[in-house]
């Protein structure tokens, strides 16, 4: 029996302060759990609790006290490691115009699939994680989701807001009927329109190789490069995630760190910018 899971991944961010948590169920069959993840610009934190304690309906997640939707986030979590407690009030979402998997979302057998709810929408509220305070106004939020049995063997992601806009990409190394190929899913928000970069479009990651991504589409040309600290590679906090529906793989995410982005259409540069607030995850060799 196969295992799964389903996730979200919810991300507030000021010009100051970075606040994603992540809800989950996982599991196999009936042996279900769910979990809470916190991660800040300092540090991460994985909560566990009950599969009982798991409710979606709609558009909606409860875990016990702790909710999360549309209208946004509200935490009340006491634990020996873990003490946050308040609320984040999520404006109108910016939905992708149609299913970031485009056609494949129609193939059986893929062990993760993604889903972005939210490229851009206002934050404001208060939390308090471990009695440090997140006062969020007129920040900026990012809602994505994954469900599926495992997060692929490979892969890299990232997500920034910008001036005039947001961003998604993500590769990863996908086994399909025997064969394996590198799968391109990106979305650039920008000055109001959706640019879409993806293998069903006839998107190529032509390049991946140490924190830099070049993914190619056409005349479209997105670079990602995650940049080094006082000369070493960001490495992120710990988080968990899936393998066979089970919460045993560990990964790294640098929920706002260093790294350069530029968008290319033809020989024009839309745009190219150097920031620290990227979240970046980097699970290909270095």
């Amino acid at each position: 029996m196969y295992g799964s899971f389903y996730g979200w991944y919810m991300k507030c961010q000021s010009d100051t302060q970075t606040l994603a948590v992540i809800p989950a169920v996982h599991g196999i069959g009936k042996r279900r759990t769910c979990s809470i993840q916190v991660i800040t610009e300092n540090g991460a934190w994985n909560v566990s609790f009950p599969g009982n304690a798991f409710h979606k309906i709609g558009q909606n997640i409860s875990i016990g006290k702790n909710r999360f939707g549309k209208s946004g986030i509200r935490l009340a979590i006491q634990e020996p490691q873990l003490r946050v407690h308040g609320k984040l009030n999520f404006g109108p979402l910016s939905p992708l115009q149609y299913d970031i998997m485009g056609p494949f979302a129609l193939l059986p057998f893929l062990e993760c699939r993604h889903s972005v709810w939210s490229m851009r929408h206002s934050v404001s509220g208060i939390m308090f994680v471990n009695g440090q305070r997140y006062l969020l106004r007129n920040a900026c939020g990012y809602w994505e989701g994954d469900f599926g049995r495992s997060f692929p063997k490979v892969y890299a992601w990232t997500q920034c807001f910008f001036k005039g806009g947001s961003l998604m990409l993500s590769v990863a190394d996908i086994p399909l009927a025997g064969f394996h190929f590198n799968g391109v899913i990106c979305v650039v928000l920008w000055k109001g329109r959706e640019y879409r970069l993806a293998t069903y479009l006839g998107a190529k990651a032509v390049w991946i190789q140490d924190g830099i991504i070049r993914i190619v589409q056409g005349n479209l040309e997105l670079e990602a490069r995650l940049l080094k600290k006082d000369g070493t590679q960001d490495d992120g906090q710990s988080l968990k995630a899936p393998t066979m529906g089970k919460m045993v793989r560990t990964i790294h995410e640098s929920a706002a760190c260093q790294a350069f982005y530029r968008f290319r259409k033809g020989k024009r540069t839309l745009f190219a910018f150097k920031t620290n607030g990227a979240s970046f995850e980097y699970e290909y060799p270095v």
